[in-house]
């Protein structure tokens, strides 16, 4: 009974954050004004929302795959960091009148990734040992 439970959090853990980031996908790719927005107030209007918005993409589907869950935790990790220090820094936690939904998102697939790295801790640690092997 416990291992059912644990597989069904760890398919929420992957199913959710995957599914916010494919949702805001056609917002960034549509040229919606609050995403136009967002990335000319940081000045990477268009190739920020664009570029963001690929690797958003590639890390959602990452997520989806068992194999390369841990891959895309980490993009998406990664990805959430750098949203999450654009809306303490520079956009402010709610962004025209969102009540702080995007930074909420953010924080939301920020943590669903950690959580998910810290379970495939093993896959990430024999993908980065040769990485970090002392050569003879």
């Amino acid at each position: 009974m416990t291992s059912n439970w644990t597989a069904i959090g760890i398919w929420a853990l992957r199913i959710l954050p995957a599914l916010i980031l494919l949702q805001t996908l056609f917002y960034k790719f549509s040229g919606a004004d609050e995403s136009i927005f967002i990335f000319s107030e940081l000045g990477m209007e268009p190739w920020g929302r664009i570029g963001s918005g690929i690797l958003e993409l590639i890390a959602a589907l990452l997520l989806l795959y068992p194999r390369t869950t841990f891959i895309g935790a980490g993009l998406g990790l990664g990805l959430m960091a750098g949203a999450i220090f654009f809306h303490l820094t520079e956009l402010g936690i709610s962004v025209l009148g969102d009540g702080g939904l995007l930074f909420i998102y953010a924080l939301f697939v920020f943590i669903s990734c950690t959580a998910l790295l810290f379970i495939h801790r093993r896959e990430l640690a024999g993908l980065l040992k040769p990485i970090f092997k002392k050569s003879s």
